[in-house]
C-alpha cells in the first residue's frame, strides 16, 4: 500500500484498535495510548499512522479471503478444500490397521462399520444441504 494515499474510518478503526491491543498487553501507558489515539483520528494517510507503530511489534498480514463458490458449486454440494494429510500420518493409520487385523479383528469390525456409517451420513448432508453442518 502506498503511504501517500488517503485513508478512511475503516483504516482509523483498525489502527485505534490495534493500538487498544498493545494498551491491553502493556506496551503503552495511558498517556501514550492517549496521545496516539489523537494522532489516529487525526491521520490523513498511511504515512501519518506508520509512525504510531514503529516501535510496537505489528501483526502478521490478513490472509487473502477464500474464494465463494459459484452458483453452479453450491448445487453440486461444492466444498473449501480439504487440507492434505501428511505421508507420515498416512503410513500410521496403515500400520495401525495392520495392527488392528491381526491382533483384534472384532475391533476392526466394529470401527469399519462406525466408519462406513459415517461415511454415509456425510453423503447425505452434502446431497441435501451441499455444505458440511
Amino acid at each position: 500500500m502506498d503511504d501517500r494515499l488517503r485513508i478512511g474510518d475503516a483504516e482509523r478503526e483498525a489502527a485505534a484498535h490495534e493500538l487498544g491491543e498493545h494498551y491491553a498487553m502493556g506496551r503503552l501507558t495511558t498517556e501514550e495510548h492517549s496521545e496516539r489515539l489523537e494522532r489516529v483520528w487525526e491521520a490523513r494517510t498511511a504515512a501519518d499512522l506508520a509512525p504510531l507503530f514503529r516501535d510496537l511489534p505489528r501483526a502478521a498480514a490478513p490472509k487473502p479471503p477464500q474464494p465463494k463458490p459459484t452458483a453452479a458449486q453450491r448445487a453440486r454440494g461444492w466444498l473449501p478444500e480439504m487440507p492434505r494429510v501428511p505421508f507420515l500420518f498416512k503410513v500410521l493409520v496403515a500400520i495401525l490397521v495392520v495392527w488392528l487385523v491381526v491382533t483384534r479383528l472384532p475391533l476392526l469390525i466394529i470401527l469399519l462399520l462406525v466408519w462406513l456409517i459415517a461415511i454415509r451420513r456425510v453423503g447425505h448432508r452434502r446431497r441435501y444441504h451441499g455444505h458440511w453442518r
